[in-house]
């Protein structure tokens, strides 16, 4: 949605409520108390009333606003300019567009919305051809003990390891192949933070974000020897140079949610990676779509019923 649209559609707080009112009875109004759907709405307290046992839900409750006392057009905003563009935006920034007083609530708005966005990849796993490595994201830990040396590599705490799981079909059209340099399609992402890559770990992740039995491409680390026993693993031991042919899109993955993460923010807290990791998933998973701004409205929504079983 083109930022003219967006004011033209949502003008004032009020078009927003009805807007976020709209869409949460789209999804469906639950009672909290009984599990009932059907509801009356009182429109002088802005809240609905069950049916069943007259238990009511205010407009917030149950969606991504829950305890949030600023305004839904605040809101709204938010969410157009996070998913208006590839890159992302920071809160203080987001402070800054909306003329708001204190940096905390923009900074808790930004992230609940990054967690809902989160929430709901966690509802489908990946198939088919999948490549899987791990990167390491430079980031600030606060409760690090400043009088212990500092690693160097892998186990650095500068760091922070992630698991990289992209979907790549290989393309068998060669007049496909000639317009592209990279031999594989690539289809939907997940990464997650991870504390351990020993082999038990590294398999119990996978376990939860890749279907059993897919075809898995990994470079030869001994972390991935225990995949096969639930996927088709296929391990190959490459220089650096070939690496790249190998797991062309993992690579392409990691690089790009780097210098993103490196361009919009000073620094990164280790406790939060995952959140903004969910926002560059969330995007580059709906890279093709056009109404990205009303499926993240769905979403916040929506989420505590639909992706948090209530």
């Amino acid at each position: 949605m083109k930022l003219v649209d967006f004011y033209k559609k949502y003008p004032t707080e009020q078009s927003c409520r009805k807007a976020f009112k709209k869409t949460r009875e789209n999804a469906g109004v639950r009672c909290s108390k009984c599990g009932n759907r059907t509801h009356y709405w009182k429109k002088n307290r802005e809240e609905w009333e069950c049916k069943k046992c007259s238990h009511r839900t205010r407009l917030r409750v149950g969606t991504v606003m829950e305890n949030s006392k600023l305004p839904f057009q605040y809101w709204f905003i938010a969410m157009h300019l996070i998913t208006s563009t590839k890159k992302s935006i920071s809160a203080k920034e987001m402070q800054r567009q909306l003329g708001h007083k204190r940096y905390e609530p923009i900074w808790a708005m930004m992230h609940k919305l990054r967690l809902v966005m989160g929430i709901r990849d966690q509802s489908y796993t990946l198939s088919n051809e999948v490549e899987l490595d791990e990167g390491f994201f430079e980031t600030v830990s606060i409760v690090r003990d400043k009088t212990e040396p500092l690693k160097r590599g892998k186990g650095s705490q500068k760091q922070t390891t992630v698991l990289v799981s992209v979907e790549s079909e290989t393309i068998t059209d060669d007049r496909i192949i000639k317009k592209h340099k990279i031999k594989k399609k690539v289809g939907y992402l997940k990464m997650k933070v991870i504390d351990s890559l020993k082999k038990k770990d590294i398999a119990n992740y996978t376990g939860k974000l890749i279907d059993t039995g897919t075809y898995i491409v990994t470079d030869g680390s001994n972390s991935y020897n225990d995949l096969h026993e639930n996927y088709n693993h296929n391990p190959q031991v490459v220089s650096k140079k070939e690496l790249v042919k190998h797991l062309p899109w993992v690579h392409i993955v990691i690089s790009n949610s780097k210098r993103l993460l490196l361009n919009t923010y000073h620094r990164i807290d280790d406790d939060f990676l995952q959140s903004y990791l969910n926002e560059f998933c969330f995007k580059f998973n709906r890279r093709y779509f056009d109404d990205l701004f009303d499926r993240l409205l769905i979403t916040s929504a929506s989420y505590r019923w639909n992706y948090l079983g209530g």
